[in-house]
C-alpha cells in the first residue's frame, strides 16, 4: 500500500499564544513529531493541510490569511521542510481543494490522518464522501479538540467508521 500522512491544521492559533488554544496541545506536539519520524521512516508521503479562514466573509475569529496564527507551527515545518501544503477553508480537507489530486500522483490508497480538531476537521476529513477510495486510520493520540470530553466523544463517533490508531503501532 501507499500511505500518506495527513498533518490537520497544526496551526499557531490553536497553540498557547494563538487566538483559540486547545486541550492537551504539547502533549499532542510531541506523539505528531514522533509519527512524522515513523513516516518519514516508512517512506510515506506527508502532506500538511492549512485552513486559512474565507476573507469574503470578513475577518475570523482565528487562521486570518496574513497573521502568525494561520501559520503551521514552526516544529511541524522543521520536522517536514519540504511537505506538501494543502490549503482548505473548510473542515473537509478534501472539499474544493487539491488534495485528491496531489494523492492520485502519489498513487496513495491508505491515508493516516492526525491533527486539529478531532470533531471538525480531522472527523470530516476521515469521514469525507471523498475519502471512501482509501483505507483511512485516524492517529487518535495525535488529535485533539477544545477538551478531552470533546475530543473523546469525537474519537468514539468515529470509531465506527474508520480504524483507530496509536502513534505506538505505526
Amino acid at each position: 500500500m501507499n500511505k500518506a500522512l495527513l498533518i490537520i491544521d497544526l496551526q499557531n492559533d490553536y497553540f498557547p499564544e494563538g487566538k483559540f488554544p486547545l486541550w492537551n496541545t504539547e502533549q499532542v506536539l510531541g506523539n505528531i513529531k514522533q509519527l512524522i519520524a515513523k513516516a518519514q521512516q516508512q517512506g510515506m508521503k506527508i502532506i500538511h493541510i492549512q485552513h486559512v479562514a474565507d476573507s469574503s466573509y470578513g475577518i475570523a475569529p482565528f487562521f486570518n490569511e496574513g497573521t502568525s496564527g494561520v501559520e503551521i507551527h514552526p516544529q511541524i515545518l522543521q520536522s517536514v521542510p519540504n511537505g506538501e501544503v494543502v490549503i482548505k477553508k473548510f473542515a473537509d480537507s478534501f472539499y474544493n481543494t487539491n488534495l485528491s489530486d496531489v494523492l492520485a500522483k502519489s498513487q496513495i490508497d491508505e491515508l493516516l490522518i492526525c491533527g486539529m480538531m478531532t470533531q471538525n476537521c480531522v472527523t470530516h476529513t476521515a469521514i469525507s464522501k471523498s475519502a471512501e477510495k482509501y483505507k483511512v486510520s485516524v492517529v487518535a493520540d495525535c488529535c485533539t479538540t477544545v477538551d478531552e470530553m470533546l475530543h473523546n466523544i469525537a474519537l468514539h463517533a468515529l470509531s465506527t467508521r474508520v480504524d483507530l490508531i496509536s502513534v505506538a503501532n505505526i
